[in-house]
């Protein structure tokens, strides 16, 4: 954000932070969010490009269909687990989500 915009903000009344302080939340849990988001895009993109409905990839990971859109969806009750179970019945290799999770684009 531009200093000019922040101070006309804070001027105002307004308090200018990140989402993570708005939040509360911890440098770890931040990291965690990150994590997720990118491994459950990362799982989107691939099975996208397999040309693979949700139904059939929650087959092959032996879930539901609902719980494979929860999962593309980032939504917070869904676990790393499952998100990497997905991931490899995709046929990602632990390098690939390795990397993912270095924050490498690896895809």
């Amino acid at each position: 954000m531009k200093r000019s915009k922040k101070k006309k903000l804070e001027s105002a009344g307004f308090k200018v932070g990140s989402a993570p302080e708005f939040l509360g939340h911890s440098d770890e849990e931040s990291a965690l969010i990150d994590l997720k988001v990118r491994l459950n895009c990362m799982l989107r993109s691939a099975r996208q490009a397999a040309r693979l409905t949700q139904s059939e990839l929650a087959r092959r990971v032996g879930s539901s269909q609902s719980r494979i859109a929860k999962l593309e969806a980032a939504s917070p009750d869904v676990s790393l687990d499952l998100i990497c179970k997905a991931l490899l019945a995709m046929g990602a290799t632990r390098q690939v989500i390795g990397k993912a999770i270095a924050g490498s684009r690896a895809a």
